[in-house]
């Protein structure tokens, strides 16, 4: 059976495979989900550690499978050089980015609604530009409060798979892999982050939670963005926030 069709008990598999074991799942399901969508299918950068390594991943299955990378007017500094350097080597990967006016510090304000306009709507445009029938994610259900119900093969959108390759690794394993194939990080995990995002909202914490310093101080606190959470296709114009 194809791992796109399994049923596993995905709790089960976080302890019981080991490192080499759920890398060769993961180039698995994204051999079988290239074999299925070609062209079609498009990896999601957001230059954090997962998303390098789910990149590195793809590369790996087909140097000829594409990216989409969304970017905001509050990126610190470092993670836009890290974006231009990237996107030197890759030019399959493609940027993307709203300039839409809105409100003085509407991070602070209304968090979710900044996210909406800076993010979710972007990667909508990426998701209708590039016609993407599936799209690669670095989630794992071990990162986050928030991400404890996602499954490796979803379709939360009518016609858009999602694929989740790296589910069931953990944040060790993590960088165990991009240690063993020497994958470039944004230089902001040596100053001591564990998740990134855009400057305001995201803090250094000594919180067990991996995603603990996300929108530190709001209701959104360790939350997510909402590309993960609201409807993807949808009209572009709006439909759907």
């Amino acid at each position: 059976m194809s791992l796109l069709d399994n049923k596993d008990d995905l709790k089960e598999l976080v302890e019981k495979l080991n490192f080499k074991q759920k890398v060769d799942r993961s180039l698995t399901l994204i051999q079988e989900a290239y074999e299925k969508y070609g062209d079609g299918l498009v990896v999601a950068n957001s230059l954090g550690k997962d998303s390098v390594c789910v990149w590195d991943l793809a590369k790996r299955v087909s140097p000829k499978i594409r990216g989409f990378i969304v970017t905001t007017r509050f990126k610190p500094q470092e993670t836009i050089e890290f974006m231009n350097e990237t996107v030197v080597r890759y030019a399959e990967l493609k940027i993307f980015k709203s300039d839409v006016p809105i409100q003085e510090k509407l991070y602070k304000t209304d968090p979710d609604k900044c996210c909406d306009f800076l993010k979710v709507e972007p990667t909508r445009q990426a998701i209708k530009e590039m016609n993407v029938q599936c799209w690669v994610t670095g989630l794992r259900c071990t990162e986050g409060r928030t991400r404890t119900d996602y499954k490796e093969v979803e379709e939360r959108d009518k016609g858009l798979i999602k694929l989740n390759p790296i589910l069931i690794w953990k944040e060790r394993e993590v960088w165990e892999y991009l240690a063993v194939y020497q994958v470039k990080v944004n230089p902001l995990y040596a100053l001591g982050y564990r998740s990134l995002g855009c400057a305001p909202c995201t803090r250094i914490t000594s919180d067990d939670n991996e995603r603990a310093g996300r929108w530190l101080g709001t209701s959104k606190c360790g939350g997510e963005c909402g590309i993960h959470t609201r409807p993807l296709k949808t009209n572009i114009q709006g439909a759907g926030i």
